[in-house]
């Protein structure tokens, strides 16, 4: 029973994992390497999972080609990816932990809760769009909400932007961000671009007003911008507040 559950916990950690890679970023496509990087295992053992995957028809798979879901492999991925995002989201406005603490916590429930007080947690939480760091959280009915979105370093100098996405991989970071202001939402500016790899020079609308902050490549790379900011009120009772959000089926990976 027990490496049954590990081999379960497994799976699903591996499916999380290839949906990850692609989900803010479609031109990528999954490899045996980037794999072994986010689970911080070998590609020996990645290989060997994805066999099995492709066994049980969660992907398609060709030797030293990329890592692609099937549509039983999108549902299954999206399955946990809902637990871990509606944990997060609950573990911070329900239980007061903090947006860097959350990410490893649900890591170990999101194999452990049930479907019951998965549902029962949505309802509490309002049944929300999107996790704390801004990823969309899948709906029961099988769709989420994701705002058309580019890294922050993409944009020019100049260019104004709304953060829709930070990524959660680093809790130093997270930390960095809170305390000078910088969440979801907040529209930033490209002040100044300077030359040789030095920092970049963005401003954050803040309550007090604009601040300037010196940010990095690694910095500017985890912070996610849409060229439209977000409406004062949700597009729909399970939709985002930006405008150009995309409404993706994930069970047929149709957009809208």
């Amino acid at each position: 029973m027990v490496k049954v559950e590990r081999d379960q916990t497994a799976v699903e950690n591996y499916l999380k994992t290839l949906f990850g890679i692609t989900e803010w970023d479609s031109t990528l496509s999954p490899t045996t390497a980037q794999v072994a990087t986010g689970l911080g295992v070998t590609p020996s053992s990645v290989s060997s999972m994805v066999n099995k995957l492709a066994a049980l028809g969660y992907v398609e798979h060709e030797r030293y080609g990329a890592i692609e879901l099937t549509k039983a492999g999108r549902v299954k991925a999206m399955s946990v990816v809902r637990r871990h995002r509606l944990l997060e989201t609950y573990l911070v406005r329900a239980l007061g932990f903090g947006w860097d603490e959350v990410h490893d916590e649900a890591e170990v429930l999101e194999h452990a809760v049930s479907n019951l007080m998965v549902e029962r947690m949505d309802a509490a939480l309002g049944y929300p769009w999107r996790d704390p760091h801004g990823d969309p959280i899948p709906t029961a009915n099988g769709v989420f909400h994701q705002p058309v979105a580019w890294r922050l370093s993409e944009l020019e100098q100049g260019e104004t932007g709304y953060i829709a996405r930070i990524s959660d991989d680093d809790p130093d970071m997270l930390r960095y961000f809170q305390d000078h202001a910088i969440g979801l939402d907040s529209a930033v500016t490209i002040v100044e671009r300077r030359p040789f790899g030095a920092s970049t020079r963005i401003e954050v609308q803040a309550d007090k007003g604009p601040e300037p902050h010196d940010l990095g490549e690694l910095a500017l790379d985890s912070l996610w911008v849409t060229r439209k900011p977000p409406l004062p009120r949700e597009l729909s009772a399970e939709g985002c507040t930006y405008p150009d959000c995309r409404h993706a089926a994930f069970a047929t990976g149709r957009t809208s």
